[in-house]
């Protein structure tokens, strides 16, 4: 049996989602332990700062077996954990699995750093050999599957968070985002994630500035980035032909005159401008000047809520997808069973003939004729095959079993004609 139990944004505040984490320095005891301890066969662990989940290809252990492994684990009641988690079997752990590598399950729909997680939580469990058949087939599939609805679906294209927004903003105004200078005035949460998609796609020249220096040196060396001040923003802001601005300020930072000067120095090449603060960082006045692009946190949020609507639709796509993905696993399971009986009856088989071959070719070794023990051969191994199946067929028609004479008629292709 296939089994999920988990935790995740959805169903556990922050303080919960904590306490069951499993970091990179006790995520390989964890997975000894799941198979030592909680009876998987076969186990990985996917812990973000979102959800923490347990994939296990499991044969006696339960729900109640695995939940109590993980309150004993992290050394928590039982009873505090249980009301947050969720548990998947079977066809339902499938199709969870790949909601999660596809970023359906995800608190932004779409995004696509799961599927990221997803493998390397994987990998650790390859590495220690807490993975096998069933689970190796079940994520090599989510992964494809999650390739497929990106391709297939509009699911990752439009940005549904206001970093995200403002940097795919910039990438229609600059063909070529590894040519450009990005000066990014703050260094909490959206200037990091900022950082972040910039550095994705490719930018090579960041700047970061805030008020605390050391804070915005720590974020920069990050980006092979370097920081200043916000009173060395004159100086600087020529450089920059993007300017992503989010802090706390009660009053503008840049103003008319400081982007005058700026773009004076820059020969009036243009400036991408996005002021994500509320009071606002940049002065309206600036959004009027010449060559300056300026977008508020008001033009970016109507961006997101048409591409938030867009990626639902594109969800209902994904989910057609998994759902056929899911049947196609589900029938390679099924095929599992059909594949343990073929081998027990081909080993049968090839026993009946290796025993009769051995009766033939010692009659031909003590002199009978090559001919009469081919007979002999051909004879007692068709009786020796066919005793088996004939008893039952004969037990089940004097039982009136005539759903297994059918079902035999169709296994063995004999086309019998029942008029």
């Amino acid at each position: 049996m296939l089994l999920n139990l988990g935790i995740n944004h959805k169903t556990a505040p922050v303080d919960i989602r904590e306490k069951v984490a499993f970091g990179p320095d006790i995520v390989v005891a964890a997975l000894r332990g799941l198979r030592e301890q909680a009876g998987a066969e076969e186990a990985v662990i996917l812990s973000t700062c979102n959800r923490t989940e347990i994939y296990a290809s499991v044969n006696d252990s339960s729900v109640d077996a695995l939940s109590e492994w993980i309150s004993d684990f992290h050394g928590i009641d039982k009873s505090q954990l249980t009301p947050y988690l969720y548990a998947h079997t079977d066809k339902d752990c499938v199709t969870h699995l790949m909601r999660v590598a596809s970023g359906l399950d995800s608190l932004v729909l779409g995004e696509p750093q799961i599927l990221g997680q997803v493998k390397d939580a994987y990998q650790v469990s390859v590495s220690t050999k807490s993975s096998g058949k069933m689970l190796d087939r079940l994520f090599q599939n989510s992964f494809s599957v999650a390739k497929q609805v990106r391709t297939d679906t509009a699911i990752g294209s439009s940005p549904v968070s206001v970093a995200f927004a403002a940097v795919n903003l910039a990438k229609q105004i600059f063909a070529d985002l590894s040519e450009q200078t990005a000066l990014l005035i703050g260094a909490g949460e959206t200037i990091e994630l900022a950082a972040r998609h910039l550095h994705q796609q490719g930018i090579k020249h960041i700047i970061i500035a805030n008020r605390t220096i050391e804070k915005a040196a720590a974020l920069a060396s990050e980006f092979e980035g370097y920081a200043i001040g916000l009173q060395d923003l004159p100086a600087h802001l020529a450089e920059a032909d993007i300017v992503i601005a989010s802090t706390a300020s009660p009053l503008p930072i840049l103003g008319k005159g400081m982007v005058e000067s700026a773009l004076k120095a820059r020969k009036h090449q243009p400036i991408f401008m996005v002021d994500i603060a509320v009071p606002r960082d940049i002065e309206t006045e600036v959004g009027k000047l010449d060559d300056v692009y300026l977008y508020t946190v008001d033009d970016l949020e109507t961006v997101i809520e048409e591409n938030k609507q867009s990626r639902l639709l594109a969800a209902e796509e994904a989910a057609e997808i998994i759902e056929q993905q899911t049947h196609n696993f589900l029938e390679w399971l099924k095929s599992l069973d059909a594949v343990s009986l073929i081998q027990s009856f081909r080993t049968q088989a090839e026993s009946a003939r290796d025993e009769v071959l051995e009766r033939a070719i010692r009659q031909v070794e003590n002199g009978k004729n090559p001919q009469e023990a081919l007979q002999f051969l051909a004879h007692t191994l068709t009786n020796r095959l066919l005793h088996t199946p004939c008893a039952k067929m004969r037990e089940a028609g004097s039982n009136g079993q005539s759903e297994l004479l059918d079902a035999a008629d169709k296994l063995f292709a004999i086309g019998v004609d029942k008029k």
